[in-house]
């Protein structure tokens, strides 16, 4: 029976010649989310402004300009250097760092679920009351609106913006920071190995 297993493991281990993609995938994954969140602060940038520094329907932070243009600049050099694979160890500390603070500043007094949901582990009474509430919306839809056209391409959801999506987004970068960029698919890779190779840290 551990013969059997092991030979089990031995066939799950030749996996391993491909675990590059695994890397691979989560950066071409995170890349267009940075990449839009860069681009919406970039675009409204006065707003982002004001939204980083007014304490009343803002963050409150201070220094805002700085501190929005730290996170426009971490979002769009992030997504690049993600798709190229460079630096990608680097580039996932300030990316890290802004997800915490999204979670954080944003997200975390709407509890867990990033869409609004009556049951389930995480269910609060937020989204039991926000669940009531589509409920209804969808008896006035469907009385009178076109209910079949209207939800045709998905269907009606109340967005809680809690802190699930920004703390996955947290740990995949936490799993680059410790992985890096993955091999041979990677500006990282080649240049580790042409100016690190004597290193024990050299990527692999």
């Amino acid at each position: 029976m551990i013969n059997f297993f092991n030979k089990l493991q031995d066939y799950l281990d030749v996996t391993r010649s491909v675990n590059f993609l695994a890397p691979l995938f989560v950066r071409l994954y995170l890349a267009p989310i940075m990449w839009m969140a860069g681009i919406q602060k970039f675009d409204h940038f006065d707003d982002t402004v004001a939204w980083f520094g007014n304490s009343d329907w803002g963050l409150g932070m201070p220094i805002p300009e700085v501190m929005a243009g730290l996170a426009t600049g971490s979002e769009l050099i992030g997504a690049v250097c993600l798709v190229l694979g460079f630096a990608v160890r680097w580039v996932s500390i300030p990316l890290f760092i802004t997800m915490l603070v999204a979670a954080g500043t944003v997200h975390l007094r709407n509890g867990w679920l990033a869409i609004a949901d009556s049951t389930g582990l995480f269910a609060t009474e937020r989204t039991i009351a926000a669940a009531e509430r589509l409920a209804r919306a969808k008896e006035i839809l469907q009385q009178y609106g076109d209910y079949a056209w209207l939800t045709d391409q998905g269907s009606f959801v109340i967005l809680n913006n809690g802190v699930e999506f920004a703390v996955t987004y947290a740990i995949m970068l936490l799993t680059l920071l410790f992985s890096g960029a993955g091999r041979f698919i990677s500006l990282d890779y080649w240049i580790a190995r042409k100016f690190r190779r004597q290193n024990k840290f050299y990527v692999r």
